[in-house]
């Protein structure tokens, strides 16, 4: 009997969902809402909370209200973090503000204390400027080290923005707020990068017309959520560069990493130097690979939210 329930013991240590937060600025580009989708749809998260980040950080969380009711989620909570001025165009402002308004805690107050709570449990899925993770090593940087990981999506190592064999760019995530990676990337925290190089996986046109062959309310929104992005940003076809971070927390294969010693200079650049590794970064991934295993989640999701979501 004793061997039978430690036998149990271990499968279900083996097969226990992965403590996770998840910090976006869902709103400007698509491929926020896509990872959010992602990580709301795949039983191996248990999403502690999503915490708002960048620019109008109110209305982005207004935004996941409006998300996670879709997806009656109503378990996890919205919190909402360091407002900021930002130039980006909110593309999906209108479907933000059609939804029903609630109060939300503070980001950083909520990150530090669910750290506190589970000890080198939580896996923080950085997907946004890193000024929220900042505030909190500022804060309390003992208890931000606590963290298990955090997977981001952000960086350029040995390509920009384009095909391979562009020149490194400073990535937007970065970019940003290049005090916060600073903070970040000294703050001995285990540090998973999906960086430009492996995270410029394409939305292409028969996967937007597969979407539509499906109907749910996440399915619905995704495709609402598309439509506004190209008309504010006339552009067609996304990128899901922020999917890749939530997909390599279920399935790291997707993304094979690579030791490194990473350094955030003053512009945002993030340059490889000789040095102790500080993260563990991903420089290729096999874009049919990858849709094979979102887009069955994406369509197979059976997430059915409240008819009380919109005002």
């Amino acid at each position: 009997m004793l061997l039978v329930c430690a036998f149990s013991l271990r499968v279900f240590a083996q097969t226990a969902p992965e403590k996770v937060i998840i910090d976006t600025d869902i709103g400007d580009d698509i491929d926020d809402a896509f990872a959010v989708t992602l990580a709301l749809a795949s039983p191996e998260m248990k999403v502690l909370g999503i915490t708002s980040a960048w620019g109008d950080t109110e209305l982005r969380s207004r935004m996941l209200d409006r998300l996670l009711c879709d997806a009656g989620r109503s378990d996890v909570p919205v919190l909402t973090g360091v407002k900021t001025a930002s130039k980006t165009a909110f593309s999906q402002e209108v479907w933000a503000r059609v939804g029903v308004s609630h109060a939300h805690g503070d980001a950083v107050d909520f990150l530090l204390d669910a750290i506190r709570k589970n000890p080198g449990e939580i896996t923080l899925i950085a997907i946004a400027p890193l000024t929220n993770i900042g505030a909190a090593i500022k804060r309390d940087p003992a208890t931000f080290k606590k963290l298990k990981r955090v997977v981001m999506m952000g960086g350029a190592i040995r390509r920009g923005y384009g095909p391979p064999g562009t020149a490194p760019d400073a990535e937007y995530n970065i970019a940003m707020d290049v005090a916060a990676a600073q903070k970040l990337f000294q703050s001995g925290v285990p540090i998973y990068m999906m960086p430009l190089d492996s995270t410029q996986l394409k939305f292409d046109e028969t996967k937007r017309e597969m979407l539509t062959t499906v109907s749910t309310p996440l399915t619905d929104a995704l495709q609402v959520l598309t439509a506004e992005w190209q008309r504010v940003t006339h552009q067609t076809t996304p990128t899901l560069f922020d999917v890749m971070a939530a997909a390599y927390t279920i399935k790291p294969e997707l993304c094979p990493v690579t030791k490194m010693h990473v350094d955030v200079d003053g512009q945002g650049f993030t340059r490889e130097r000789p040095g102790k590794t500080n993260v563990q970064v991903c420089l290729s991934s096999d874009s049919d690979t990858f849709f094979q295993f979102l887009m069955p989640r994406l369509l197979g999701q059976d997430l059915r939210g409240s008819s009380s979501c919109v005002k």
